[in-house]
């Protein structure tokens, strides 16, 4: 079987500032009702249109990796995210725009994930002062900046709140998008957030660097176990649930096509 053409996006960011509603509804083009805390990490599946309307025009999948948002000072901490950070071909960034620790923890989360941060244990850069935006000028890896609960911005407080998530945007050399995950109308089809959404997406495609292996269809468990970065899931099902143990293994449950990712 040809393996898919498909990417890994991670998304990352705090506890609580809407990580897993805005993977639901970048999916599932819906609300997420029910939302809670994601333990390890959750994988969701987008089908995406490279260069839409043009002759270079193609389907691809995005894995969205929705890493738990756990802020602790353990080493152990983000040992176990870093199973994760393997063969990453984008990075979403979220923080709650009503949360301003959730914006300045956004340097940690990105140094983390990219293996630039020389003390990997929590440390929060406080301003821009601490930070040095050459970090990321050559950075290969395309970034974007997601902003949520947008329309919980008290109207006294939105310039600043906007003119804050500009100079994030900056650092991170990432375009950015505010929004509100509880309403779809944010990315709406012909909005300027789709077009960024898109845009960002395409820049992750032509990033893609890593290699992908497909799994028979003769090999039908119901439950596979794999170690470390590997992953095995469906791409027909609403989402792909991982359960993490002491970082020994990571499960995932799996129905219909099953593909692996080394």
């Amino acid at each position: 079987m040809a393996s898919l053409d498909r990417v890994k996006v991670l998304v990352l960011g705090d506890s609580g500032v809407g990580k897993s509603s805005l993977v639901h509804l970048l999916c599932q083009n819906q609300v997420l009702g029910n939302p809670s805390w994601t333990v390890g990490c959750s994988v969701d599946v987008r089908a995406q249109d490279y260069k839409e309307g043009t002759p270079e025009e193609k389907t691809y999948y995005i894995e969205l990796w929705d890493v738990g948002g756990s802020v602790g000072c353990a080493s152990s901490i983000k040992s176990t995210r870093a199973v994760f950070y393997n063969s990453v071909n984008g990075i979403i960034l979220v923080h709650d725009l009503t949360n301003k620790k959730s914006s300045q923890n956004l340097y940690r989360w990105s140094l983390e994930a990219l293996n630039k941060d020389s003390s990997p244990t929590g440390v929060i850069v406080s301003n821009g002062s601490d930070y040095d935006r050459e970090q990321f000028a050559e950075n290969p890896v395309p970034l974007l900046l997601i902003g949520t609960k947008f329309d919980q911005i008290p109207d006294n407080k939105r310039n600043e709140v906007l003119t804050r998530t500009a100079f994030l945007s900056e650092d991170f050399n990432a375009e950015e998008i505010n929004l509100d995950c509880t309403n779809p109308r944010y990315l709406a089809a012909g909005t300027s957030n789709a077009v960024k959404l898109s845009r960002f997406f395409d820049k992750v495609r032509v990033q893609r660097r890593e290699v992908i292996y497909s799994i028979p269809l003769e090999i039908d468990p119901t439950v596979i176990t794999a170690c470390k970065g590997n992953i095995v899931y469906s791409v027909n099902i609403i989402c792909i649930i991982i359960w993490c143990s002491s970082l020994a293994q990571i499960k995932v449950i799996l129905r219909e096509e099953q593909y692996c990712l080394f």
